[in-house]
Order: C-alpha cells, then sequence, then structure tokens
C-alpha cells in the first residue's frame, strides 16, 4: 500500500494538544542513539516533559546510551502504551531532536520536571545524571483523532508546534 501525502492537517493547538496527551500517556520510552561509529542502539527509560516537549532522562554516564549522547548528541524517542492491540485504535508519539547531559541549574529544573511526574522519586543518586532530548521534530500518531494509518509530523521551535506534513497509509 502506498504512502500518500496531503495537506490536511489538524490547527497547530489541536497538534500541541495531540503532542502533549500522548506524552502523557505513557512514563517509559525508548530512547534511540548512534555511536560515533553510526551504530544504533535503544534502551528504555523512565522519562518527564516540559513545556517545549522537551524529554528528559535519568541514566548512568557510563551507559552506552549516555556514551553515544556525549559523542553525537543524535537521539530519538518513542512513546506508547505497550497495551495496544493490533486492529485497534493505535498511537504514539516519536520524538527526535539533539541530546545532551544536563549539569548545574539545568540539572536541577530536569530534576523538578522529574520528581514532579515520579512522586517516588527521591533524588540523592549520585551514580545517575539527567539528560535532555531538545525536541526539533515530532511524529503524531493518534488513529482515533487523525484517522487510520496516518501520521503528522511537526516541527518544532520555541515550544510551538507548526505542521510540516501529513502521511497516510489507509
Amino acid at each position: 500500500m502506498p504512502i500518500e501525502r496531503s495537506s490536511n492537517h489538524p490547527p497547530s493547538s489541536r497538534l500541541a494538544a495531540i503532542a502533549r496527551r500522548l506524552l502523557d500517556e505513557s512514563k517509559l520510552c525508548a530512547i534511540a542513539t548512534v555511536s560515533s561509529g553510526g551504530r544504533a542502539h535503544i534502551n528504555t527509560a523512565y522519562f518527564a516533559w516540559g513545556t517545549r516537549y522537551e524529554i528528559v532522562w535519568l541514566s548512568a554516564p557510563d551507559a552506552t546510551h549516555s556514551r553515544n549522547v556525549r559523542a553525537t548528541g543524535s537521539a530519538a524517542v518513542a512513546v506508547f502504551r505497550s497495551t495496544q492491540t493490533w486492529g485497534g485504535s493505535d498511537r504514539g508519539i516519536q520524538v527526535f531532536g539533539r541530546a545532551r547531559e544536563l549539569r548545574g541549574p539545568l540539572s536541577l529544573e530536569a530534576e523538578r520536571l522529574y520528581a514532579k511526574r515520579f512522586r517516588a522519586y527521591e533524588g540523592d543518586l549520585p551514580a545517575f545524571r539527567f539528560y535532555r532530548l531538545a525536541t526539533r521534530r515530532m511524529k503524531l500518531f493518534d488513529e482515533r483523532v487523525l484517522g487510520g494509518g496516518t501520521f503528522v509530523t511537526v516541527s518544532v521551535q520555541h515550544g510551538r508546534v507548526k505542521w510540516e506534513k501529513t502521511e497516510s497509509s489507509a
């Protein structure tokens, strides 16, 4: 089945609301990184997100994905509910951008976001650091709202969502 492009899309405010809902639906994400040698790596982590759709997570600096972030900065995150079933109204979000380890005030800001989302988080994990993905682009998938097999790609600039393209296989 060919992928068809369309210029039809909800207004930016609606796309932003869809993105926020999708990010709120799950607390786990899959983080994809690339090594300096071009090897892909994926890791699952708990995440929080902020008003500019930035994704923050807590990780060990020596973990492969953390080393990859330091080496290239290239990262992507996928968020979806794993309880979805084939044939249902599926949904999820893919987030693309640049990631880095945080220090100082930026780390404290990430920790506040994280602690707000995870009440059981008590801090004091000296072997871990906070990381942030600065979101540049998102791909939204919500069949109930956008239609079956429809992906909407948006850019994110200064926390504002702007439609780029709609692709559908339905």
